[in-house]
């Protein structure tokens, strides 16, 4: 038996934003390995859509609606998955939002609905699940979606960067937090680099400045020509975690590169650095 198969076959695994993208991915990929997956979208149409994938390959799997960027659902959600099964030994935070725009012009109803998805979604995920979790007594495993974003900049991009910075930050205090009171519940951080995901289609951008269309066009057709396959990358992703590994790649020389240069970047204390591509595709 694969040793994330031995870590993870039987359990329950909740997986938010998990109707489409990555979210989708992690919740078949977990199937795969024998749990049972709470497949949690705010889409009701799409979590049934990534239930059927699962059970169509032989796993077992039910759908809940649910919206991250409010706290009592994730409350809710946490209440009935442990009424339900009892335990939780893999919990992905995972929904999450692109949002494209010049930090000024990106309307106040965007901003905070990036911040409430990306992270506190990942905040109150934790706050919901955690206490349950060790109530429980039994070894479980979280991630966070982090991204290689986490450590750069990029101008248009100001939203979505500066949540997956801070849930970098939460993601790491919170594995200092399991290990200073001996919990064993294993922390990893996932990074995904660039992975063929329609978080940049059109549809998505809805709320966004009418100028940010060029940006993010070239962005959905760069991740779509060059990105990963999106379930190879999952089954990384899980692989790593019942490794217990605190930092989770999908391409680690681009996130190594990366954050080689957010290092660089800090030790010098130059100048943010202007992307290449980003001239490219900036917003007008």
């Amino acid at each position: 038996m694969a040793p994330d198969k031995d870590v993870f076959s039987g359990g329950v695994a909740v997986v938010t934003g998990a109707g489409s993208g990555i979210g989708a991915g992690l919740a078949r990929r977990a199937g795969a390995l024998g749990m049972t997956v709470v497949v949690t979208d705010i889409n009701e149409a799409s979590a049934a859509e990534t239930v059927a994938a699962i059970e169509a390959a032989g796993g077992r799997a039910e759908a809940e609606k649910v919206d991250v960027s409010v706290p009592g659902e994730l409350d809710r959600l946490a209440e009935l998955v442990f009424d339900r099964h009892g335990e939780v030994r893999l919990l992905i935070n995972n929904a999450g939002i692109e949002t494209v725009g010049n930090s000024w012009e990106v309307p106040a109803a965007r901003w905070e609905a990036t911040l409430n998805i990306n992270l506190h979604g990942v905040i109150h995920g934790v706050r919901a699940f955690v206490p349950r979790i060790i109530a429980s007594g039994k070894e479980a495993w979280i991630g966070n979606l982090s991204s290689v974003g986490a450590f750069g900049q990029m101008p248009g991009q100001t939203a979505y960067t500066v949540t997956k910075h801070a849930v970098q930050a939460f993601s790491e205090c919170l594995y200092l937090e399991m290990e200073l009171k001996a919990l064993p519940i294993h922390v990893s951080a996932i990074v995904p680099g660039m992975m063929r995901t329609n978080i940049f289609n059109a549809e998505a951008g809805e709320g966004e400045p009418d100028n940010a269309a060029k940006h993010r066009r070239a962005m959905f057709e760069m991740m779509r020509d060059h990105g990963m396959d999106l379930d190879e990358g999952c089954r990384l992703f899980l692989e790593q975690m019942a490794q217990n590994r605190f930092w989770v790649h999908s391409q680690p020389e681009m996130s190594k590169q990366i954050i080689g240069g957010r290092v660089k970047f800090l030790q010098e204390q130059i100048a943010p650095i202007m992307p290449d591509i980003a001239r490219q595709i900036a917003v007008d």
